[in-house]
């Protein structure tokens, strides 16, 4: 009886709550960073200081959407059908230049799309090389002579993007065509069926689920795109936010416009995974056959090249002939002041950004695999969000509140020490930088996560049990192991900083050019000649990137 006393008068002991580590919490913290600039374009278009939505939906934003449905639509179609049509003829077929053709159609990846539209314009303008040779060859003497197609316009603006876009397809179908069984094409070919059946009955229904991730990845970078439109004067919704924020003033406004892309993507990724959703294939037999390539002859194998080698022409040889024969013949263009501090300021940002990208994506992934909270778990998948987002959206995200924290920041300090410290964050590259590494991001993270899924277990609890801590584990057992994704994370985060043009011309301080800054404002003066070695090392430093890619695809 005394002790049921003693028990009943002891007081209650709570559960102790666990106190999060170091890891976990920084995980959350790099999720949350993130995150942040979506969250606050979707505070700004909640609470709008003048809601201009009956003013946009009754004049500009049913011209908006309709040149952006327009475009993803028509470059998504075009690049699949391109991209799908390579990747099925060198896969399953052998004909003349095809196993040089197979590396040669990622070359477009190298060439920023506003680069290709600079070139195009240059090439099929009254004054370019076209239209002149034809008014010679004919005996022309003015435009009233002839038709010529309008350049500067939306269908030329769907051939440009396409051009520049269509490998992403290609990568992906190619990879499906490569994993698909023999053995099924063997026995179509056995019923009878013939080249165009193997493609549409047995090849194009296997690989549609990597044809469909393709395209969807095509819309969200036209939807991102603001360098190709603004040359075409395609109004779309990225030209859009410019227009209401720059122009009109009205932050509000462009971050309802954002919100409205956030909407289209999110409904775009949604519509991808639907419909894939069902599909499953998978190699019944033990022994998995490759397909072996036919050997085409005679007419048939020249067309196949042709068909390979058109897409290369107009997505690569093209832009960069054009561009080189300005840089040749501008060569005072090499000396011009601000290019060299454009190539410094690229390769600061870029390479402080790809640096922080990947080990903020390392710290993550690593921190969730330690962690078994559900709280960083659920953030992981999200933080790819901003792949998704376009720079545009992120500029609003950032720069709005970054600047607001930058003027408190400095009206705290100079009424604690008297001293003006200026605009420390919007006043210098760190905008950049933070929209870059959010923008991104997917890639550093999807690296890191993907490079330690293929490390055993075993090895890191080995190296636990003879008492390495959880920052040895990681320096001596994952980094050695990883280092050649790291390394590819890193040259793919800073070849897409490089490029990346609507986040920079909205988030660079005054008088900050970066080479996709110079190359926008020396083309937008017609000014191709100076643009053009700024273009060519952007080209460059893709071209880089596209190297190692095909070699890691072998």
């Amino acid at each position: 009886m005394a002790d049921e006393i003693t028990q009943a008068s002891a007081p209650a002991r709570f559960p102790r709550l666990s106190r999060p580590d170091p890891w976990s919490l920084g995980a959350v913290l790099i999720a949350a960073l993130v995150l942040m600039p979506i969250g606050s374009v979707l505070w700004m278009a909640l609470t709008p200081e003048d809601n201009i939505w009956p003013h946009l939906i009754a004049t500009t934003l049913p011209r908006y959407l309709g040149n952006t449905g327009v475009l993803m639509a028509g470059t998504a179609l075009l690049a699949a059908a391109v991209g799908t049509g390579a990747a099925w003829l060198v896969s399953v077929y052998r004909f003349p230049g095809a196993r040089w053709l197979e590396w040669l159609l990622l070359m477009p990846l190298a060439i920023p799309a506003y680069v290709g539209a600079y070139a195009l314009v240059d090439f099929l303008e009254y004054a370019g090389p076209v239209q002149s040779g034809l008014r010679a060859l004919f005996g022309w003497d003015s435009a009233r002579d002839y038709w010529f197609p309008e350049i500067r316009s939306r269908g030329a603006a769907v051939v440009v993007l396409a051009a520049a876009l269509y490998p992403y397809v290609y990568l992906l179908s190619r990879a499906a065509f490569r994993e698909q069984s023999g053995g099924a094409y063997e026995v179509a070919r056995a019923l009878g069926a013939g080249p165009f059946a193997l493609f549409a009955r047995v090849g194009l229904p296997l690989a549609r689920p990597a044809i469909a991730a393709g395209a969807a990845l095509v819309m969200m970078e036209t939807v991102n795109d603001f360098g190709v439109v603004d040359y075409f004067a395609v109004q779309t919704l990225t030209t859009g936010i410019f227009s209401v924020w720059l122009e009109s003033g009205n932050a509000g406004g462009a971050a309802q416009i954002a919100t409205l892309i956030l909407a289209l993507i999110l409904v775009l990724v949604t519509l991808e995974k639907t419909s894939r959703r069902n599909l499953r294939f998978h190699n019944l037999g033990r022994h998995h056959r490759p397909l072996v390539p036919a050997r085409l002859s005679g007419a048939a194998a020249w067309a196949a090249t042709i068909a390979c080698a058109l897409p290369v022409a107009v997505g690569f040889v093209l832009p960069v002939g054009v561009i080189a024969h300005h840089a040749l013949a501008n060569p005072e263009a090499w000396a011009a002041p601000g290019l060299l501090s454009a190539l410094g300021n690229t390769l600061t940002v870029g390479g402080l950004a790809a640096l922080g990208t990947v080990t903020a994506g390392l710290f993550l992934v690593y921190g969730v695999r330690l962690s078994g909270r559900a709280l960083p778990r659920l953030l992981l998948p999200v933080t790819t969000i901003g792949y998704a987002a376009p720079g545009a959206v992120l500029g609003v995200g950032i720069l709005i509140p970054m600047a607001a924290a930058d003027n408190a920041l400095a009206d705290g300090v100079e009424r604690l020490l008297g001293i003006d410290i200026g605009l420390v964050l919007t006043g210098s590259a760190f905008a950049i930088i933070y929209a870059y590494g959010v923008r991104f991001f997917a890639i550093a993270q999807g690296a890191a996560d993907a490079a330690m899924g293929r490390i055993a277990p075993s090895l890191p609890m080995a190296a636990r049990s003879l008492g390495r801590t959880a920052r040895g584990t990681l320096a001596e057992v994952y980094l050695p192991l990883i280092r050649g994704s790291v390394g590819t994370a890193l040259l793919l985060v800073f070849v897409d900083c490089v490029k990346e043009l609507p986040a920079t011309l909205l988030l660079r301080p005054f008088n900050f050019n970066t080479l996709s800054t110079r190359v926008y404002e020396q083309a937008s003066l017609e000014n191709l000649g100076d643009a053009a070695p700024a273009a060519l090392l952007v080209s460059a430093v893709g071209l880089v990137a596209v190297g190692f890619l095909a070699r890691a695809n072998r």
